[in-house]
């Protein structure tokens, strides 16, 4: 109890690092997401084909070859913003990929009839997607979008070792002061688990409200 009780700054620190990664990411991650599901259903060609090469790329990419990309890279093309921006970018854009699939299966899952009464009505694609598609797709993928933001929290932990505050960076200066590794990570899983069942308490509400009934 020592460790965290005589490091409570630094552990309070690291948590809201975790913290603010995570609900930032999480916001870029779903906007990306919902943009990119709808280029994969779009009737123009090259929207769907530049929505499948987003996918694609990003879903075979690992998350740490996209950090050194964003964090290391864009900087050499003027980019110059703070370290935790730059993980925000590389953690929502990774992330909006897995939001994307979640949601078109989503779509999927809607009868192809009800957009074609919504084009014989006059409507555009962008109404039918907003007002009959997404809406109906949402409640279906509540619980996969939920365990994918669950994931992005824990995937956080990256960004630990490109300069960012987060939880799980705190060992190292924990060990530096000579405090037992053991406890030290007992005490950032916790947080963690704070973290990842706050995420889930959350969809579980939207699910008991809007999901569908199975």
């Amino acid at each position: 109890m020592d460790v965290l009780t005589d490091n409570w700054s630094l552990y309070g620190e690291g948590f809201l690092g975790t913290v603010e990664l995570t609900v930032y990411s999480s916001l870029l991650a779903l906007a990306l997401g919902f943009v990119m599901a709808a280029f994969r259903v779009a009737p123009v060609g090259s929207l769907r084909a530049f929505g499948t090469a987003w996918v694609t790329v990003l879903r075979n990419t690992p998350l740490t070859l996209l950090f050194f990309a964003v964090l290391l890279g864009l900087p050499r093309f003027g980019f110059v913003l703070p370290f935790t921006v730059f993980a925000v970018i590389a953690l929502g854009c990774y992330t909006s990929a897995f939001i994307c699939e979640a949601l078109r299966s989503g779509i999927n899952t809607v009868p192809t009839g009800q957009g074609e009464a919504a084009r014989s009505l006059g409507m555009t694609f962008t109404q039918t997607l907003g007002t009959i598609l997404l809406p109906q797709a949402f409640r279906a993928v509540i619980p996969p979008v939920g365990s994918t933001l669950i994931a992005l929290a824990k995937n956080s932990a990256i960004a630990g070792a490109f300069s960012v505050t987060e939880l799980l960076g705190t060992y190292r200066t924990l060990n530096e002061l000579g405090h037992s590794i053991i406890w030290s990570f007992i005490w950032i899983a916790v947080g963690y688990l704070i973290i990842t069942l706050t995420i889930s308490a959350l969809f579980h509400v939207l699910e008991q409200r809007w999901g569908v009934a199975r």
